[in-house]
């Protein structure tokens, strides 16, 4: 029987339709249920990290050092929890961005219905990570007042290139530590099993926001381009910047005030921020969206 779904002849795609189509059907043969796939019913075994030590704010530190092994697993657990909730904050503020930016086109168009794809895929991750953070025995970290409304003015007033060079960031930053702690034997299950499924469906996500920005950006003038990269590497060093909480150090049983003192001169850190960005900075920097007054807000945030 001839198949009912008709598909547009070969030359009448375009690439925008190939990457959308791509994606859609890495969706429907790569798809997770985290309600399904997360172990949620096996208490927290308190003898695991909630993430690689090596990412940890004060790794490398004196008082790293000083601190019990017990101590060093829960900074880590809270640590974790912090990042999920940070994640959870910008997943809320990409669905608006994304919605708003299809908002009454052509449903039947692929790049639609993938951008509709996405947006459930981030609901469901964003569930996913509050009952993650929620075992790991955390509060519901949230960003500095400041940066809540900042990030509502940007989900408002975004568009184009720098919506989705922003979401890039954000995915970027979050897929490189999640793939070191999903192979990480030292991380508990349950939140290796959580990188794993977000690694896997973010980086469909990447490739997205990478084609959209290029796309954006293809007829973009100079004054725009140097706008953007400005707007773009603001919104970087605010959520880069947001990811540990300061309470982190207390919920974990440290002194807020050192902790806080030693992590950020910590250079193990900045380096590893700086390491797990490189590609991340040769794509801006092919866009045009690296521009100097951007770098200033990069070399800030130890992203370059």
């Amino acid at each position: 029987m001839a198949s009912s779904t008709v598909r547009p002849k070969t030359q009448d795609r375009t690439p925008q339709y190939d990457v959308s189509r791509r994606l859609l059907d890495s969706a429907a043969k790569l798809a997770y249920d985290p309600a399904i796939e997360v172990d949620w019913e096996t208490p927290l075994d308190r003898d695991f990290h909630g993430a690689s030590p090596e990412w940890s704010s004060l790794y490398g530190t004196a008082y790293w050092q000083e601190l019990t092994d017990a101590q060093r697993k829960e900074l880590t657990r809270q640590e974790a929890a912090s990042v999920a909730s940070t994640g959870i904050w910008f997943e809320m503020i990409l669905q608006q961005m994304v919605l708003r930016d299809i908002y009454a086109k052509d449903p039947t168009d692929d790049r639609v219905q993938w951008a509709l794809t996405e947006i459930a895929e981030e609901c469901r991750h964003s569930i996913m990570f509050a009952r993650g953070a929620r075992k790991l025995g955390a509060p519901a970290y949230r960003p500095h007042r400041v940066a809540v409304e900042l990030g509502r003015a940007f989900k408002t007033l975004a568009f184009g290139e720098a919506a989705y060079a922003a979401i890039l960031v954000a995915e970027e930053v979050l897929d490189v530590m999640q793939r070191d702690w999903m192979r990480d034997e030292r991380v508990v299950p349950f939140v290796r099993t959580i990188n794993n499924i977000h690694v896997v469906e973010e980086s469909r996500h990447m490739k997205f926001a990478r084609d959209e920005t290029r796309r954006h950006l293809a007829g973009a003038g100079r004054v725009r381009r140097q706008l953007n990269a400005f707007v773009v590497a603001i919104a970087s060093y605010v959520i880069v910047t947001s990811m540990v909480n300061p309470k982190v150090y207390v919920n974990a049983g440290l002194d807020e005030r050192r902790a806080l003192g030693e992590a950020r001169a910590n250079e193990h850190h900045k380096s590893m921020m700086r390491s797990s960005c490189s590609g991340l900075m040769e794509f801006l920097a092919s866009a045009g969206l690296l521009t100097r007054p951007a770098l200033f807000f990069y070399k800030r945030a130890n992203l370059i």
